[in-house]
């Protein structure tokens, strides 16, 4: 059933099979309720809409650079589909588009668009709403799997990992990230204020973190001799978010970084860290093979290819 279009695009409507309708919103298939466990990080890839986006950044194609560095793909992968699982606004999105490849980009929150407004234009990317553990695409499909910054976040990041698998085609590769679980979590100050912080409305969190970064983030940066890695991690433990020495961007471009992730520590409903050997069980349970499980950017890089 379609309501309205543009062009070749359906901007409302609904996909309807058997008994099942499944709303066109903005372009958009929604699979599952706009309400939910993600609805933090639809406010947040609101709010900061284009911060990490490569194109609209002042800090040289970090997300591009960290996407490659992470799943050590092809620049070019013309001819495959790739499942973006939780695409967020889009900033692995933009990169994974312009390989080529066709892209299926989802989201369980509104961030996804977001993502259709940054990225829309590019024309090879289809997008929905839908839960990690329903993916609403054929099973088997995909060369490529990629879920970065997503499974920690899930009420059990076991089961989203396990939900995507199918996906894949024989011989296809899944790359994820997940938190590191270990004895520096203790460090961390965001385990101290989440049990408060998850708690509030994503509105008044984010009033309350520009105050907490007001004061954290010029106190860090300014004490005599504390500098560079020290910086961050006094940061860290006063659970603010601190990129100086990290990314080569502009002062305010640093600061602005420093809100979004610190809000993104404090604001999930779930943060879930796992250990190597626990993310290894996983892929050798989902009979996964040229496994790679190590420390990573986000705490933990894995890979695992389908058997032929």
């Amino acid at each position: 059933m379609v309501e309205h279009v543009a062009g070749e695009e359906v901007l409302s409507g609904a996909l309807v099979g058997g008994s099942d309708r499944f709303p066109i919103l903005g372009g958009i298939p929604r699979f599952c309720h706009a309400e939910n466990y993600t609805r933090t990080f639809g406010y947040q890839w609101t709010r900061f809409s284009t911060t990490q986006l490569d194109s609209r950044a002042q800090w040289g194609n970090v997300s591009e650079r960290r996407l490659f560095a992470e799943t050590e793909w092809p620049r070019r992968m013309e001819g495959e589909r790739i499942l973006e699982a939780g695409c967020g606004m889009g900033r692995f999105t933009e990169a994974l588009a312009r390989t080529g490849a066709e892209v299926f980009a989802f989201d369980s929150s509104v961030a996804v668009e977001s993502n259709l407004k940054n990225n829309g234009s590019l024309g090879n990317i289809n997008f929905a709403q839908a839960d990690i553990y329903a993916p609403p695409y054929e099973k088997g499909s995909f060369d490529r799997i990629l879920c970065v910054g997503v499974v920690q976040h899930c009420p059990s990041p076991r089961r989203a990992f396990e939900a995507l698998v199918p996906f894949l085609k024989p011989g296809g590769e899944i790359v994820i990230d997940v938190y590191r679980l270990s004895w520096h979590c203790l460090l961390l100050g965001k385990y101290y204020l989440r049990p408060l912080t998850r708690r509030l409305r994503p509105e008044t969190l984010h009033r309350l973190v520009k105050v907490h970064v007001g004061w954290v983030y010029p106190l860090t940066g300014s004490i005599q001799g504390l500098t560079g890695p020290w910086s961050r991690r006094l940061s860290a433990v006063l659970a603010v978010a601190d990129y100086r020495g990290v990314y080569d961007a502009p002062d305010g471009t640093l600061r602005v970084l420093a809100e979004l992730d610190t809000f993104d520590m404090l604001s999930p409903m779930y943060d879930r860290p796992q250990t190597i050997a626990e993310v290894r069980r996983w892929f050798r349970d989902a009979a996964l093979t040229d496994v790679e499980v190590r420390p990573g950017h986000n705490g933990i890089e894995a890979r695992g290819r389908r058997h032929r």
